[in-house]
């Protein structure tokens, strides 16, 4: 039984590994882009117009908005901008009905499409976490009945269809290569990745180091969560090098995917960011933290990176916040993960405008020995080690 528990252990995840390796051979590195969620939950925000202004000085070429509101999906039209669009949770039962689902895209994407670039539809926002059943049975069909909704009209190909996912999908996260999805959600996960695979639609997780270090601030290392500079962890099983725990925390879902078969979806991270304020409780919410948090990620960014698993896929990010939004409900730090007060001067200076006016930014990346692994794979040894795992599961079905 020791043996057992030991192989399962070490050799899984090197063969996962493997898998994830070879999938990772059909992504395209996508171009230098800047992605942030323009939230809207606030009584003293500045108009959509200027919020487009702000966006195009600044060189964010992406932008997340939490409904479909007409005003700004109008403002957008011609500036280049990419625009996610969402369906609110409690939408999300109607568009069961194919008709409604029709009618939906009918009214909130064809007529704005293509001058205003949306390029995603999010179904919901962190579904499969909350505690309403039939919300989380109702929104595959959904999503199913939007895709086809697009296809009907010509638009699948340019509109992908999706949810915004909290991290707490996952049972296990570290190691990054021990990634499982929690048994509340594994049974949900199946059609949901299913539809993800067939439609070439992304992953959305919304992944907050923040929350990590304020729950346990003396065992987490500030450095390691801040992307400053820092020792980072070694995972044991891959010998992958993480410097960062966002990192850390997409590849733990890209493993966790692969357990279930998945090995080909790309990850995309649709929210982080750290607050500016918090309460007294709130740990390490301090504008000091927020600096370097979101300069460090935007650098990344600049730089194109990947994480150590899929280094050559740039990794997809859109910060939270455009704004401090002052209505929304909850600790202080809610109100407090803006780069920009309502009034569009910077709640702190991060150097985005130096930042994306300059060519290139050169950094070292934390892949450096993944991408030397991936120069030297080849097909041969890729069909070995799946034969080796076909094996492996038969011998463990036997030993069970």
């Amino acid at each position: 039984m020791a043996a057992s528990l030991f192989l399962r252990s070490t050799i899984i995840p090197l063969l996962l590994l493997s898998i994830i390796f070879s999938s990772e051979l059909g992504f395209l590195q996508f171009g230098s882009s800047l992605g942030i969620n323009y939230g809207q939950v606030a009584n003293n925000l500045p108009s959509p117009d200027q919020v487009v202004t702000l966006l195009t000085s600044l060189k964010i070429t992406k932008t997340r908005i939490y409904d479909t509101n007409p005003q700004v999906l109008t403002a957008f039209a011609n500036s280049g901008i990419e625009i996610i669009v969402t369906v609110p949770n409690d939408a999300v039962a109607m568009l069961t009905n194919s008709q409604q689902a029709l009618q939906w895209i009918m009214t909130n994407v064809k007529p704005y499409f293509p001058a205003t670039r949306i390029t995603g539809i999010a179904v919901g926002n962190e579904v499969y976490t909350g505690d309403d059943a039939a919300l989380a049975a109702n929104l595959v069909p959904a999503m199913l009945n939007l895709h086809s909704a697009l296809a009907q009209l010509g638009l699948d190909s340019y509109v992908h269809v999706s949810t915004a996912n909290s991290l707490a999908v996952l049972e296990n996260s570290y190691p990054p290569s021990f990634g499982t999805f929690s048994s509340d959600v594994a049974t949900l996960m199946a059609p949901f990745l299913r539809f993800l695979s067939e439609t070439k639609s992304p992953f959305w997780i919304n992944a907050y180091p923040y929350f990590a270090y304020k729950g346990d601030p003396t065992k987490v290392p500030l450095d390691y969560v801040l992307f400053n500079p820092n020792y980072g962890m070694v995972d044991p099983y891959t010998k992958l090098h993480y410097d960062n725990m966002l990192y850390a925390q997409v590849d733990a879902v890209t493993f966790a995917m692969a357990r279930m078969g998945y090995t080909g979806i790309e990850v995309r991270v649709s929210e982080t960011g750290w607050p500016s304020k918090g309460d007294q409780d709130e740990i390490g919410a301090n504008v000091a933290n927020a600096r370097d948090y979101n300069r460090n990620l935007l650098l990344r960014q600049m730089s194109n990176e990947g994480t150590p698993l899929r280094p050559n896929q740039r990794l997809e990010v859109y910060l939270f916040a455009l704004f401090n939004e002052d209505l929304k409900p909850g600790p202080t730090s809610e109100r407090n993960y803006g780069l920009y007060q309502p009034d569009m001067t910077m709640a702190y200076n991060v150097g985005l405008t130096t930042l994306t006016s300059t060519a290139s930014v050169s950094l070292t990346s934390s892949a450096t020995a993944t991408r030397e692994y991936r120069r030297g794979y080849s097909s041969m040894w890729y069909w070995t080690l799946i034969s080796l795992l076909i094996t492996f599961q038969a011998l463990m079905r036997r030993a069970t």
